[in-house]
């Protein structure tokens, strides 16, 4: 019989664990929230309580089950154009490689379900329409990602895109996908979505972008990580390039190696 309560004991491994796997700090007003989300994952294991939930992935019985509980406890909430400001200045830094023939390359780092990620890859289409470009998104969470690869969405996120780019880069569904729409294929085959957990150096074979937005996501951070975070990804900026935070995040005391442009938007020298 499950014991679906959790001891401050069992948390407090969970809070290390989840910690030391993706960076978040998980306070004691989160602890309903993990109970939640994992007791279903003590039912499908028929386990007894959290601590033998635990004593599970330490021992490293069902290496998938790591990723699972990863997927269940990272936030995910994002939407079509937030923030639109950043992508005003998305389009003015796309509309001067207008000239380029290297294509131009903005990478959605916590991507989570992709609407950021498509939401960049709609300004680039409109910007430079002459001039090749890419999208890179990622996350730590392979359950999001599988979503934002499908593009498929419910017709309750299109709040945000602008009607012309509606009409032009989204399908509405029709008969069994009613009420729901997807992502232009030309549109998706421009934008590749990889999990990247961000605590780690980012892979050389990403390659390196012009753009990169990294927003919302170090809410979640205490400040050493938020450091390790910024220095795992700008070795991915070009010089020159600019990485864009959310509006309730700033790098300042985070790092000294890239400079204010405006709140939010940094220029690597």
């Amino acid at each position: 019989m499950i014991d679906a309560g959790i001891s401050d004991g069992e948390y407090a491994l969970f809070q290390r664990l989840i910690y030391r796997i993706a960076g978040i700090s998980l306070s004691e007003a989160k602890k309903v929230l993990l109970v939640g989300r994992l007791t279903k994952r003590l039912r499908a294991y028929d386990l007894a309580s959290f601590g033998d939930y635990y004593r599970m992935l330490a021992r490293g019985d069902h290496p998938d089950e790591l990723q699972t509980m990863v997927d269940l406890l990272t936030t995910n909430e994002t939407y079509f154009f937030r923030e639109p400001q950043h992508f005003e200045f998305l389009r003015t830094e796309a509309a001067g490689a207008r000239a380029r023939s290297t294509a131009f390359r903005v990478w959605s780092a916590a991507s989570s379900s992709g609407e950021e990620a498509y939401s960049i890859a709609m300004t680039l289409a409109e910007t430079l329409p002459e001039t090749p470009w890419d999208v890179l998104g990622t996350d730590i969470s392979t359950r999001v990602l599988a979503r934002a690869r499908s593009g498929h969405y419910t017709m309750a996120r299109v709040e945000g895109i602008p009607p012309g780019y509606m009409r032009k880069y989204c399908l509405k569904g029709v008969r069994s996908h009613a009420g729901s729409f997807l992502i232009a294929p030309e549109l998706r085959r421009r934008v590749a979505f990889h999990q990247v957990n961000l605590m780690q150096p980012a892979p050389a074979d990403l390659g390196e972008f012009d753009v990169v937005f990294l927003r919302n996501v170090m809410i979640y951070f205490d400040p050493e990580t938020k450091t390790r975070v910024v220095h795992n990804i700008l070795p991915r900026l070009k010089r020159g390039g600019h990485l864009i935070v959310g509006h309730s995040e700033t790098l300042n005391g985070i790092t000294d190696r890239v400079a204010t442009v405006r709140p939010t938007v940094y220029r690597k020298p």
